[in-house]
């Protein structure tokens, strides 16, 4: 099952693709930028990611693009963490809504992490007609599973409530998770006993490079999210629950994500596309590493930014 599994992941990256790609065909970066990004190779630490900022972040425009008004630190709770952004777009109505949870390992990260990253993600989508909604929520050791899936399901709520008044569709919400963010946004899409009972309220997900999927791939860091009670993570992670939920995914991982990444994203497309006998959307980001992709939505290199928004329109 398990090469059957890996050789279906291989085909959904081929489809998704295409023709293969070379670095040399990575022609929006610059040179110097393709370069040291696969110099620092499928590594994830504290100097990658900052070696990655520097790379990508001249890359990115700080402006707000055009229009695009942006409300800050709504809360949506009663913890400080339990606030949002959300960027609203020039003008238009009954518009898709993205909410975006970021990553940070279960105990760090926040919507404003590296000034403009993350930030980067809503105002794109913001400038191409969707409303963004750029979201924290509590972290660990303050709070165990599932409570930061729980807040995920409080923004719902909240846009629900409030879409009108920035442009949006409460029947459009979709949610988008980056590294730990994905495993949350799994588990609120996936999993019944984290979801409200009559549904997640969104149309769709998209898991970007998440990690623990599976029981077997929880580091021993997740545990400060997940608990130490090995019995319960087979019932805890998302990817235990893919029968039950049948949620639109796009799922995406990159060229150098790390490898204790990685698998992850192969193996839960590779579920999908058995259980559904249809593959989800399923992005390869030739070049990226797990920082950078996310930096690169807003920049000349779109090679996710334009599937992106391409997926979000395409889901009803």
């Amino acid at each position: 099952m398990l090469r059957v599994a890996l050789s279906i992941a291989v085909a959904v990256m081929a489809v998704s693709l295409g023709a293969p790609v070379s670095r040399a065909d990575i022609t929006s970066l610059p040179p110097e930028v393709v370069a040291g990004l696969a110099a620092l190779g499928p590594n994830l630490n504290p100097d990658v990611i900052a070696k990655t900022g520097a790379l990508m972040k001249p890359l990115v425009s700080t402006e707000r693009p055009a229009g695009v008004q942006v409300t800050t630190d709504l809360i949506y709770g009663d913890d400080p963490l339990q606030k949002i952004d959300i960027y609203k777009p020039a003008k238009g109505k009954n518009l898709p809504i993205v909410l975006f949870v970021h990553g940070g390992g279960f105990v760090g990260g926040d919507k404003n992490a590296y000034g403009q990253f993350y930030g980067n993600v809503t105002a794109y989508l913001a400038s191409r007609g969707i409303v963004g909604v750029n979201v924290d929520y509590r972290l660990a050791p303050k709070v165990t599973w599932p409570a930061a899936s729980q807040d995920v399901g409080a923004v719902v709520a909240y846009m629900r409530a409030h879409a009108a008044a920035y442009g949006g569709d409460p029947k459009r919400i979709i949610i988008m998770g980056h590294s730990a963010g994905a495993n949350i946004v799994a588990s609120y899409v996936l999993d019944p006993a984290v979801y409200p009972k009559g549904g997640p309220g969104v149309i769709a997900a998209i898991l970007v490079s998440g990690p623990a999927y599976r029981a077997e791939s929880l580091s021993k860091a997740d545990h400060v999210y997940y608990g130490e009670d090995a019995s319960l993570y087979a019932k805890r992670v998302p990817g235990a629950h893919l029968k039950q939920s049948k949620i639109p995914l796009m799922i995406v991982t990159t060229e150098f994500d790390p490898v204790s990444l990685a698998p992850e994203s192969y193996d839960l497309a590779a579920k999908v596309c058995v259980r559904d006998g249809k593959c989800p959307a399923f992005l390869y980001i030739k070049g990226h590493n797990h920082i950078s992709e996310m930096m690169s939505i807003g920049s000349k290199d779109d090679q996710f930014a334009r599937p992106l928004v391409d997926f979000i329109r395409s889901v009803k």
